[in-house]
């Protein structure tokens, strides 16, 4: 008889990637008012996007491209399709998919905003423009009908030179945003 091996599949479009400095994510904070992909200042008084779009092959997670400009608003269904869309939301990093599961719209357009009962904050969601659906950044439950958006894994890591000084004496690593970014799919248990 014998013994059958083992054999792990790969799971490379699983693998983390890098997506950027947390300080390169503006962070919104008006409920409902910011559209992710318009530019807006920086601390640092330069212009920069609300959010990143990269495209990350479902085979290989580690050639993941950033996609810039006018293209991280583009509506082609089949350019989404392995798209996902990084920002920061009152301190909190979120990584969905770029593609509304209602309409294959960019959600890149979209708007962030709080989830609320009773003018208690529950969760945050995005709303796409397309149809005015809306979507919970944290479990990606639909306010209408059973779709579901994707949501993805972010891990916020200390930079490797976290030792490096930075304006006014302090080190990077008591900087809240002197951290790296990780965006990984999430894993499928079982």
């Amino acid at each position: 008889m014998t013994a059958l091996s083992f054999i792990p599949t790969s799971r490379k479009g699983d693998a983390w990637f890098f997506a950027g400095l947390k300080s390169s994510f503006p962070n919104l904070t008006e409920s409902g008012a910011d559209v992710l992909h318009e530019p807006r200042a920086c601390e640092n008084s330069e212009s920069a996007r609300g959010c990143k779009v990269f495209h990350v092959p479902s085979n290989d997670a580690s050639q993941a491209e950033q996609i810039e400009g006018e293209e991280m608003i583009l509506h082609n269904g089949a350019a989404l399709l392995d798209q996902v869309l990084i920002f920061q939301y009152k301190g909190k990093v979120h990584a969905i998919d770029n593609k509304c599961p209602h309409s294959a719209f960019p959600l890149a357009k979209g708007t962030p905003f709080d989830i609320e009962d009773f003018g208690v904050v529950l969760s945050a969601g995005i709303h796409c423009p397309k149809h005015g659906w809306s979507f919970d950044l944290f479990t990606g439950t639909s306010d209408r009908n059973n779709y579901k958006l994707r949501t993805w894994e972010v891990q916020l890591r200390p930079i490797s030179n976290a030792k490096t000084q930075i304006g006014g004496g302090a080190d990077q690593d008591e900087n809240d945003d002197a951290q790296e970014v990780w965006v990984r799919r999430k894993q499928r248990l079982g």
